[in-house]
């Protein structure tokens, strides 16, 4: 069947998403599909059970749309015990199903017709479709490589009267690299005296390396003020496929994030909601994430340490970085699927994070697997 739709496309410079297509190719050829962002491990198995007993309990139908309340007011106590600043449970905080919807209510509360909105490449690839989407203007600012390192000289230059927010990620997604406490500091004084909106994107929040500390936009009061800080239970629970996440925000930005929110998806998954609440009270689980995480990224690293990959470790999240310019001079993209169709280890080429395809020869690799998972890859990598 064909229906003649002749309209240009809101998106046209958009397909689908680098993992769709990695993922599928990992599949095809049975790969060990090191791309993606999943783990390949369940999630506690207790918490599979309260979703069950909150289940049987008849907590099946519409959950309110901000989000169960024990469940926000947890959040909030969070919040205040990691990062010092006091949020209300009952208008500072909203559940979302997913970080992502987190993100793109939270543009499309405050992002007009000809709004700019700073982002910094490589950048998590929902951005720029989500600020297109509601009429804003992309400003892409490139991280300085090797460190990947925001030029804030670059920022200040950038900021004009059109300037209407400026998006952060830290921990990073796809390079694995921390914004510092000076990073954090620097941001706050260039904005302020402005109207400029942070969306700050801490998903990863829990998962940082090497006893670093994560400098959280809610530590700053100056930041807090104008930000909305979204984060994400997947990456803290190990279950992406349940999509719930949050956002905090002061009230004034929240009540406009909720106009937008109860019309996208109104409400989130009412027994994860309340099996949430009572799994975060116990507090431990997300308190021992970094640890948890950087012993399979130290293991994954010295798996490969005798490979040809140049390696620089990853500093939060659950991605690790590999450059193999001394292996081939390939285009990243033909690479990544060279290495999964010949080779079976499956990658995220790193220039799919940037709007122009910036090739620096680095493909990103997910570690949250299990030791086998990372051995049999390892095996591979090192033969090449």
């Amino acid at each position: 069947m064909h229906f003649p739709y002749k309209s240009n496309s809101k998106l046209p410079d958009v397909g689908t998403t680098i993992f769709t297509v990695m993922s599928k190719l990992a599949a095809e050829h049975d790969a060990i599909n090191l791309s993606q962002g999943f783990p390949d491990f369940d999630c506690h198995e207790g918490l599979v059970s309260l979703v069950n007993k909150f289940m049987k309990a008849g907590n099946n139908q519409y959950a309110p749309m901000s989000g169960i309340i024990g469940l926000r007011e947890i959040l909030a106590e969070k919040i205040e015990d990691l990062y010092g600043t006091q949020y209300d449970p009952d208008t500072e905080i909203t559940i979302t199903a997913g970080a992502t919807q987190a993100i793109y209510t939270a543009i499309a509360a405050v992002i007009r017709e000809g709004d700019e909105v700073i982002i910094f490449e490589p950048a998590y690839d929902s951005y720029q479709p989500a600020i297109t989407l509601n009429g804003g203007i992309t400003v892409h600012l490139k991280l300085r490589t090797p460190g990947y390192t925001i030029d804030w000289q670059e920022v200040k230059r950038s900021i004009n009267p059109l300037t209407k927010m400026i998006i952060i990620n830290t921990p990073h997604n796809p390079t694995g690299t921390v914004l510092s406490a000076a990073d954090t500091l620097i941001l706050a004084e260039i904005t302020k005296g402005t109207d400029i909106i942070i969306l700050s994107d801490e998903v990863y929040e829990h998962i940082i390396f090497d006893d670093q500390p994560h400098h959280s936009v809610a530590r700053f009061r100056p930041l807090a003020e104008r930000s909305f800080i979204i984060s994400s239970f997947g990456k803290t629970i190990h279950a992406t496929g349940w999509k719930v996440g949050y956002c905090a925000a002061p009230k004034n930005l929240m009540a406009e994030f909720r106009k937008v929110h109860q019309f996208l998806v109104f409400s989130v998954n009412t027994p994860v909601q309340f099996a949430l609440a009572e799994f975060l009270g116990q507090k431990g689980h997300y308190l021992s994430l970094g640890k948890f995480y950087q012993q399979k990224r130290d293991y994954f690293i010295d798996l490969i340490k005798n490979s040809k990959f140049g390696i620089v470790p990853s500093a939060g999240t659950y991605f690790q970085l590999l450059n193999y310019q001394t292996i081939s001079n390939e285009k990243d993209t033909d690479y990544a699927q060279r290495l999964t169709k010949e080779f079976g280890v499956a990658s995220i080429p790193v220039s799919a994070f940037y709007h122009q395809q910036e090739d620096n020869k680095v493909l990103r690799f997910c570690f949250a697997k299990k030791e086998d998972t990372l051995e049999k890859a390892a095996v591979i990598l090192n033969k090449i």
